[in-house]
């Protein structure tokens, strides 16, 4: 895999990465995984989380995450497994509009349909150019970890945005190897609150519908 060769290359580590984040439970086996190599400045970047006590729920929950794993690490960045770099916290901003005017049209999509392909790209899109603005070497996203998100339409939208605004993409497809098991039990070690729907009132929605059924 890509992400594995570009981390064996000792001459990689200690580059920044602007890693955009959906939540605090996809980043927990994200963050765990990657901060031996890279400065990670999470970028927490959802405005499809449209509803506002929901938001601020799992945005709290992103900053308290991060304030444990750098806690743990203490200021010399040392863990019993070696040494670690310390990770900052970026908040981008919350519109929700901007969320539905992009799907507009696309509400009846599927799960995972056209209007989940016009959200990711959103939110690579931002990343990459904050990310670009900023300096960083790297950009890349958490999503991947998701069983229910497509990890190859966001590589492809990575690498496509990376090359428009003059960043590395690291691609990543961060449930292989049991990454997304370890994310559960990161989840629970580090009592973080674990959202059952993606997001968008078109997730919740289909959720809904979906443990319906199975009642």
């Amino acid at each position: 895999m890509m992400m594995e060769k570009i981390l064996q290359q000792n001459s990689e580590r200690g580059k920044s990465l602007f890693l955009h984040s959906c939540c605090a439970p996809c980043s927990s086996y994200v963050l765990n995984c990657l901060r031996e190599f890279f400065k990670i400045t999470v970028f927490y970047y959802n405005p499809n989380i449209t509803e506002d006590a929901e938001y601020k729920k799992r945005v709290e929950e992103q900053k308290r995450f991060i304030f444990r794993l750098n806690e743990e690490a203490g200021e010399d960045g040392s863990l019993e497994k070696g040494s670690v770099f310390p990770i900052s916290f970026q908040e981008g901003d919350y519109r929700p509009e901007s969320f539905f005017g992009l799907v507009k049209g696309h509400e009846a999509d599927r799960e995972g349909g056209e209007r989940c392909y016009l959200c990711y790209e959103m939110r690579l899109r931002e990343a990459a150019l904050y990310g670009k603005e900023q300096g960083f070497d790297y950009f890349t996203t958490t999503l991947s970890i998701s069983p229910m998100k497509n990890a190859v339409w966001l590589n492809e939208i990575g690498e496509r945005l990376g090359e428009e605004y003059g960043i590395s993409y690291l691609p990543s497809d961060f449930k292989k190897k049991d990454g997304y098991k370890k994310s559960v039990l990161l989840s629970g070690e580090y009592d973080l609150y674990r959202q059952d729907y993606c997001g968008c009132v078109f997730s919740k929605r289909d959720r809904q519908r979906n443990k319906g059924k199975e009642e």
